[in-house]
């Protein structure tokens, strides 16, 4: 029923600057909506407040030439290096940190002795090997000299070692030094390694943190030497690279570089389609799959060594094999032609040979956009093993595999397109812009998530992207708190790491360019912080402040509860309480009370009195009845319709229409009852079948965290109420979100034939029953079941 509200008095808080806002007394405190200054770093000359590298921002240069040799029949490299390091920091430095990072492997490491486990449902097969392996895996350091030949002291701890320098290295100067080394490649583990084909004894290469890199000194850590333990990735320098790869002579190299000497390394029939695939619209084959099968039978005859050169690049990484087919096209990337390419084996096809340099092209286009324009000559994707991905400049290792008969299904064939968008993607988060994986794995995967999920629906419109959807986290922030970490957390702490450090900063991000932030702003501060930390190292901080500097809004609070919380979000329409105009009328007024007074004597006493009751008193005997038994109660006075009339007169021509209108005005009382607050989306859906979507800002509870009312005029009455109508904000638990409330959907049961049964003699057959019960009913009541 409408509850009538006095016109001037509706005027009036209209005018009263807290329309809306929580009554005197009830605000609930908090401090969500404060500013992160006691949380984010404080600004400097090095990185500034408004989120961009200050005047004086430096980083260090590391320059490598490296000479490389795979032993196939060993799965072993050998390698030896001269590394140029170029202090640009302010600081003379005494000592040099270096990542050994194929040093997990070593036994007692900190990477395999912190690992936990259980064995009481069975051991898988790589469990049982990496605990009884007797090989030595890790680095054997042979030799470290400066560049004049002697030697230099260097400590290895664990997947660190620190070389001592002779004279410290003093800012704006650069020293070179030599490293030797060689280690065992162990299986495939995701990042790097080799797969063996048992059917034709050969293997594909995936070579990655593969030589003993510089770590980084900056403004914020000095040196970033945390230790290496699996999860969290890398923290690494620009630099430019030459290396040169020696292996078997019938096994085909690929790099993240340009490669310096075709002609030596490729036959003519080769360079031939080399050529032709510089104009082509669709992947061309360098090497087909005819020849990589013969490849497979053959064997070596001598060696061969492969140049390539990558400029401005923070690591470097290759793929190798014999198996290998080759295909590649240019493309136009920003107005710069770009080699496309993949490398696999014929296990991969035929979804390999028809998507996956398609699928390189489309990122880097897509990427581009969104960010900075690729700024590097190629971009590879290689088939390694049946899932997963891994990336490096330039080069990226990728599963997605068909069956061995050639067939494969729809989630193999996306998924192998996702992670190939995923992990050709990170040339841009972390290759180009920077960011210190060791801590921050968000920074990386995150941002890079996000970026695919929106290449994948311009790669088809109806594409099942696993993460980037605002409700592809609810199941992760239904968990229990206990089981979850803030988003900012290390690398190496992160729980549930897919959801954390992927799903969650990257449903972050969607919900700001789609409900926080509108695509405009979003997009245009998105592609600031490329562009302002592009080849540079930046930080959480950076990146929010780059946002709210190039957006103009404050986004403290959606920092503060998806990044830094682990609250969920959960809102919900507690009552909705509906009011109509009071316009004073008596005549309608009176009409009303009339209607009022006559359907409440429609008791069931007085029904059944009008036929029980043959005549009243009053009835029977008419000098009982006095003035009141004619006099009518309702009817108004001439006085009464003067006074209205004077009221009428009073208002202005404004305020007439608005009383001759009959607006509906609704108090809406919503409640956040997960602690993250979010925007209200409220879906407004008429007697008339028509809609309406109101949108209000997250710091509508910035007084009230808990509880927030609002006023809402329409001029049609709302038959439905509904919030989140669109799936925008992650609510966890959408049964409270509408208005009046809708049934639950009823838990399903399944229906099935039961079997049949032989009763023996005299014994009751239960089924039978039924059904004679059944029909028995349906007799009497005339059903047809």
């Amino acid at each position: 029923m409408t509850k009538k509200l006095f016109f001037l008095l509706l005027l009036g808080l209209f005018a009263s600057p807290i329309f809306g806002q929580s009554p005197a007394g009830t605000y609930n405190a908090n401090n969500r909506f404060e500013q992160l200054e006691s949380i984010l770093p404080t600004p400097n000359s090095y990185r500034t407040a408004s989120g961009s590298p200050g005047k004086d921002y430096w980083q260090q240069r590391a320059d490598y030439d490296i000479k490389v040799e795979l032993d196939d029949i060993n799965r072993k490299i050998t390698g030896s290096e001269t590394i140029t390091y170029f202090n640009n920091s302010p600081d003379e430095l005494p000592y040099l940190w270096l990542q050994l990072d194929q040093n997990l492997f070593e036994k007692g490491s900190a990477g395999s002795t912190t690992k936990t486990g259980d064995i009481k449902n069975g051991i898988s097969a790589s469990a049982f090997k990496e605990l009884t392996d007797p090989k030595s895996y890790g680095y054997k350091i042979t030799a470290v000299k400066d560049i004049k030949g002697n030697a230099l002291r260097y400590t290895i701890n664990q997947t660190m070692m620190r070389i001592d320098l002779a004279t410290p290295v003093k800012s704006g100067a650069s020293v070179s030094f030599a490293i030797d080394w060689n280690y065992l490649i162990t299986e495939y583990y995701g990042r790097s390694g080799y797969e063996f084909f048992a059917k034709d004894g050969n293997a594909n290469y995936f070579i990655a943190h593969w030589f003993p890199r510089m770590a980084v000194y900056n403004d914020v850590y000095g040196w970033q030497h945390k230790q290496f333990l699996g999860q969290g990735e890398f923290t690494l320098n620009f630099g430019n690279y030459k290396v040169a790869i020696t292996a078997p002579n019938d096994i085909v190299v690929g790099a993240g570089g340009e490669l310096l000497n075709p002609n030596q390394v490729m036959t003519a029939t080769q360079l031939k389609r080399w050529d032709k695939a510089k104009t082509a619209t669709r992947p061309v084959e360098i090497v087909n799959q005819e020849e990589a099968e013969q490849a497979e039978k053959g064997k070596p005859t001598g060696k061969k060594t492969w140049i390539y050169k990558a400029d401005n690049v923070r690591d470097f990484a290759f793929t190798a094999s014999r198996k290998f087919i080759w295909d590649a096209m240019q493309v136009d990337v920003e107005g710069k032609k770009v080699w496309a390419m993949s490398y696999y084996s014929k296990e991969g096809n035929p979804l390999w040979g028809k998507y996956s340099t398609m699928v390189v092209a489309h990122t880097l286009r897509s990427y581009s956009k969104r960010t900075v324009a690729y700024p590097y000559p190629v971009a590879i994707s290689c088939h390694a093993t049946l899932g997963g991905g891994m990336e490096y400049p330039m080069i990226s290792f990728n599963g997605g595999r068909p069956e061995a008969d050639g067939t494969y299904s729809e989630n193999v064939k996306n998924g192998m397109i996702g992670v190939i968008i995923h992990e050709v993607g990170h040339n841009f988060f972390p290759m180009i812009i920077n960011s210190d994986e060791r801590q921050w794995s968000w920074m990386d995967e995150g941002l890079n998530t996000f970026c695919q999920y929106l290449a994948e629906q311009e790669w088809d419109r109806n594409f099942p992207a696993r993460r980037g959807e605002a409700q592809s986290i609810i199941p992760y922030m239904r968990l229990d708190a206990k089981n979850q970490v803030p988003v900012m957390a290390n690398s190496e702490n992160i729980m549930d790491f897919g959801n954390n450090a992927y799903a969650k900063p990257a449903a972050a991000l969607n919900i700001l360019r789609e409900t926080v932030m509108g695509r405009e702003l979003f997009d245009y501060a998105f592609k600031e912080y490329a562009r302002r930390w592009a080849f540079k190292q930046p930080y959480p901080a950076d990146f929010f402040r780059t946002l709210e500097d190039a957006s103009g809004v404050d986004l403290d609070w959606f920092w503060r509860g998806w990044f830094y919380g682990t609250e969920p979000v959960n809102q919900s329409i507690e009552t909705v309480d509906w009011y109509g105009i009071d316009n004073q009328d008596p005549i309608a007024q009176k009409a009303k009370s009339k209607a009022d007074f006559t359907a409440k004597r429609e008791t069931i006493s007085n029904i059944r009195n009008k036929t029980d009751i043959k005549e009243t008193v009053v009835e029977k005997e008419p000098d009982m009845k006095d003035f009141y038994n004619s006099y009518d109660r309702f009817a108004t006075s001439d006085a009464e319709k003067k006074k209205f009339q004077d009221y009428l007169a009073s208002l202005s021509d404004d305020e007439r229409k608005l009383v001759a209108e009959g607006k509906n005005f609704y108090v809406v009382n919503f409640k956040n009852k997960g602690g993250l607050p979010m925007p209200v989306i409220v879906k407004l859906t008429f007697e008339d079948g028509t809609e309406e979507v109101l949108r209000f800002p997250a710091e509508i509870w910035r007084l009230n965290d808990v509880q927030a009312k609002k006023i809402i005029p329409t001029s049609k009455k709302v038959a439905k109420w509904t919030l989140d109508p669109f799936y925008e904000i992650a609510d966890i638990d959408a049964d409270d979100n509408s208005f009046p409330r809708e049934p639950a959907q009823p838990t399903r049961v399944q229906l099935f034939k039961a079997q049949p049964r032989s009763y023996g003699a005299g014994q009751a057959n239960p089924m039978q029953e039924a059904q004679n019960a059944k029909k028995a009913a349906g007799a009497v009541t005339g059903s047809k079941n």
